[in-house]
């Protein structure tokens, strides 16, 4: 027992020195965003959970912006889609698209392509795991070319990333419970506020909102959930969103004592400000309780998310494998630990 925790009081002193924490937000480390960096952020004995591939997340991640900027009614956006969907057969044979049509506050109809992935059908406790994959038409919080779609790297792609490794995992060993996981579409296309258009009430989160009334199954319940929302960028901390306290509070308080069990530094437990995503509108319209994992950042321009949020500099290239393993490995013991 002195041995190990020697061995565990060392690998804390190296972790906090480094591996987790670059020196500069606005400088990229080589050796920080890497996608074949080893990364080793939790004594092995400690997990219930299998080792989570940030690499594996990472290529996921980079696979997603390769398609292009996935904004609903473009080819990239139906490309994806589909990729989505054949990625996750892989690793359960349970996929299926949720959606139909929908308004976006332009007056424009989209048709709403949720997936779903559902592991371990025959189980009763079930939790419920989300990110949205869409990207955004416009980079409204850019000074440049703000009509302009965003890349996505981070605002869609990371948590999806996240998710499918998960779903990989999963397909080498089962949880003990039942995983559904729902990539949400149509996220993203919210009104700026500078639009020229009459205002549209709850404009974002629309995959959310439909699959809330329109369920994939009928009276579908999950026990609680959780929501990944830019979960990749490099230095990326993350507080406890307080809605996610207020409508989840034991699940929320559960990941962030599991994240510091691990000796993860990137999840702060204090309370962050209260943000309308997609767990809010899941929980208002099913009553399942999801928490929010998403970036916290008050020194930024928008003095909540991440320097990158909505502006042309949310690219691959600001994506840390450390954020991406500090993110999966959490959760992915979250689900492990759950009986």
């Amino acid at each position: 027992m002195l041995k190990q925790l020697i061995v565990y009081s060392l690998w804390l002193l190296v972790y906090s020195s480094g591996l987790f924490i670059s020196g500069c937000k606005s400088v990229k480390d080589e050796s920080d965003n890497s996608p074949t960096a080893p990364i080793d952020p939790a004594p092995k004995q400690v997990l219930a959970s299998p080792d989570f591939n940030a690499d594996s997340a990472y290529k996921f991640v980079k696979r997603q912006v390769a398609f292009g900027n996935r904004v609903p009614g473009t080819a990239a956006h139906k490309e994806c889609a589909e990729w989505l969907f054949a990625k996750l057969k892989q690793y359960t044979p349970n996929v299926s698209f949720n959606g139909g049509k929908t308004k976006t506050f332009d007056g424009k109809t989209h048709t709403v392509k949720n997936v779903v992935a559902e592991f371990n059908l025959e189980a009763k406790k079930r939790v419920l795991l989300c990110a949205h994959w869409d990207t955004r038409p416009f980079a409204d919080q850019d000074v440049t070319a703000r009509d302009k779609p965003i890349e996505g790297a981070n605002d869609g792609g990371s948590g999806v990333g996240i998710l499918l490794e998960i779903a990989r995992v999963m397909k080498e060993k089962a949880p003990t419970i039942g995983v559904d996981i729902i990539l949400f579409d149509i996220e993203d296309y919210g009104q700026p506020q500078e639009s020229k258009y009459t205002l549209m009430e709850d404009s974002y989160c629309l995959g959310s909102q439909y699959w809330g009334k329109n369920p994939h199954k009928k009276g579908y319940k999950a026990d609680w959930g959780i929501l990944l929302d830019m979960v990749g960028g490099t230095n990326a901390r993350f507080t406890m969103e307080g809605n996610s306290l207020d409508q989840a509070g034991d699940a929320t308080r559960k990941v962030w004592d599991i994240a510091a069990q691990l000796g993860i530094p990137n999840f702060i437990a204090t309370r962050g400000p209260d943000i309308t995503d997609d767990h809010y509108y899941i929980f208002q319209l099913t009553d399942i309780p999801v928490l929010d994992i998403i970036e916290y950042d008050a020194a930024s321009p928008s003095r909540t998310f991440s320097r990158s949020w909505h502006t042309h500099q949310d690219v691959l290239a600001n994506i840390s494998t450390q954020t991406l393993k500090a993110v999966g490995q959490t959760v992915a013991e979250a689900v492990y630990r759950e009986k």
